[in-house]
């Protein structure tokens, strides 16, 4: 199989398994004991919403970007997209 995140990044499932992964780890992080995490589908880790890859299929712009207008919105998925903005801004 010939797959290519870069060419998915941000897409309906992109969101719904950062957002997930992000709520699953704030309640790992209420327990005493410690935990650890790995995430077995993780590609080569940043992806550029607006890189050449991304804009060819466009997918971001009904996954994560529809959410990003939104006003309000649950805190775990304001932090996902805090951290989408901050890491597109990085580069």
């Amino acid at each position: 199989m010939n797959y290519r995140h870069a060419f998915h990044a941000g897409n309906h499932a992109d969101v719904l398994k950062h957002i997930a992964l992000l709520a699953l780890i704030d309640t790992l992080k209420r327990k005493d004991t410690p935990f650890f995490v790995l995430d077995t589908h993780a590609g080569r880790g940043r992806y550029q919403l607006g890189g050449e890859e991304s804009r060819k299929t466009n997918e971001a712009a009904a996954g994560v970007m529809p959410l990003m207008a939104e006003a309000s919105l649950p805190e775990v998925v304001e932090r996902y997209l805090r951290a989408v903005q901050a890491d597109n801004q990085a580069v």
